[in-house]
């Protein structure tokens, strides 16, 4: 079923089928005047329901995707710290958490990169100055 429900949200999102969708409202829309309002409504309202199920189905899978390209990227940073790999499908109180945890520990390098005039290997300040 996921299978099926990726390939219809696949062909929903592009041109030609935004454009089936576009003729399919269009032609329950002149249903109208042989008294079939209720039809109509009916279609445009599994319309929406579509439209809608397609929007979720797309912003999950690129949600997955940036996570899947961002834990890459954490796991190929030797000093980074891969706890956070995953981090996505724990509970949210332990996301908070976790957030929290970070901003302190970031805030902390960036107090200590700033009193110690901290530079980067091209002997630029490090840390938030600003280029003008």
């Amino acid at each position: 079923m996921n299978r099926l429900l990726f390939r219809v949200a696949d062909f929903l999102s592009r041109p030609p089928g935004f454009y089936a969708m576009l003729g399919a409202m269009a032609a329950s829309t002149l249903l109208v005047p042989f008294g079939l309002t209720n039809v109509v409504t009916y279609a445009l309202s599994v319309a929406a329901i579509i439209i809608t199920g397609v929007v979720l189905i797309q912003g999950y899978r690129d949600t997955a995707a940036i996570h899947a390209k961002l834990d890459e990227i954490v796991i190929a940073l030797r000093e980074t710290r891969n706890d956070v790999v995953g981090l996505e499908h724990s509970e949210p109180h332990e996301i908070k958490s976790k957030l929290v945890e970070l901003e302190i520990e970031a805030e902390r390098l960036a107090a200590l990169e700033t009193s110690n005039g901290a530079r980067d290997e091209a002997g630029a300040p490090v840390g938030g100055a600003s280029l003008g």
